[in-house]
């Protein structure tokens, strides 16, 4: 327990029983807590066993007001806190002996939290992740459509699933995730449990993919979205987009959610040109 209110658990099934109400009563804001704390459900060594994982949950009144969870690699994820509230939490996970190496929240949560702990532990932070959180309101395909259809990719499609997520991740520089690809380990990565679905052009060769995540708590994620940079700009990235939101929506998601690059107004645009309002902002900082 952190504090009169904070209670840890390693236990994520008490912990999940405990605060699962209160992660589904936002699950397009609570989006990237629903789907981590999800695979650290399933991928624990055995259906009995301990998740190596930290869990709180902050209650006021008998209810729970926020979470936090801090994964053994020290990804520490929060959500919604006042200054005040990241404050108290650094002094007291730092009593405890906790120690996280990233954080990532909302963007004043997480810049609140990064503050408190380099307050508390002189560890300066370094911003390695910002974006804007988009929802789906009404899916509107853009006009004209490219020639093509989508479709959902098989079996068969794998290693053009494989090579084009670990192209999109040098793109980005996401370093961790290539590294997990790169060992062979594809279900360990954040990509293994996704959909895919492709763009391809009248000859059936895919041109543009996107991928989505479970539907959990009536949400789902749709990511990432990859065209190579020399099918760019002919409106397949916008085409994949519509057909995996539209089976996000058959699947029977209230929540479609995605993020995006703030610095990239191309895709901003693109996004509110189908449909995704701007809702949030979120980022991520790591701790010398």
């Amino acid at each position: 327990m952190l504090s009169d209110d904070w209670h840890l658990t390693q236990d994520i099934d008490d912990f999940l029983a405990r605060a699962g109400d209160f992660l589904r009563s936002r699950p397009a804001l609570h989006n990237t807590p629903l789907t981590d704390l999800e695979k650290l459900r399933i991928r624990r060594p055995d259906a009995q066993g301990p998740v190596s994982a930290v869990f709180g949950r902050l209650e006021s009144g008998g209810e729970v007001h926020a979470v936090l969870y801090l994964t053994s690699r020290g990804r520490l994820g929060l959500t919604s806190l006042s200054v005040e509230q990241t404050e108290a939490l650094a002094v007291q996970l730092g009593a405890l002996g906790h120690s996280p190496a990233t954080v990532i929240a909302d963007r004043d949560t997480a810049t609140a939290f990064a503050d408190s702990w380099q307050r508390r532990t002189g560890a300066a932070p370094a911003l390695f992740w910002r974006t804007h959180l988009y929802r789906l309101g009404l899916l509107t395909p853009p006009q004209p459509l490219p020639e093509g259809r989508g479709r959902l990719v098989s079996g068969a499609d794998r290693e053009h699933v494989v090579r084009w997520c670990r192209e999109f991740c040098v793109d980005v520089g996401e370093q961790s995730s290539i590294d997990v690809i790169d060992a062979g380990s594809w279900d360990l990565s954040r990509f293994g449990d996704r959909q895919f679905t492709f763009w391809q052009t009248p000859d059936g060769t895919p041109v543009s993919m996107a991928a989505s995540t479970p539907v959990i708590g009536g949400m789902v994620r749709i990511d990432p979205v990859y065209t190579p940079a020399h099918l760019r700009g002919r409106g397949y990235a916008g085409a994949v987009t519509v057909e995996a939101s539209r089976a996000a929506l058959a699947a029977g998601a209230t929540d479609v959610v995605l993020f995006t690059d703030p610095d990239n107004p191309t895709s901003n645009a693109l996004y509110q040109r189908i449909g995704y309002v701007h809702l949030a902002d979120f980022a991520g900082y790591s701790f010398s």
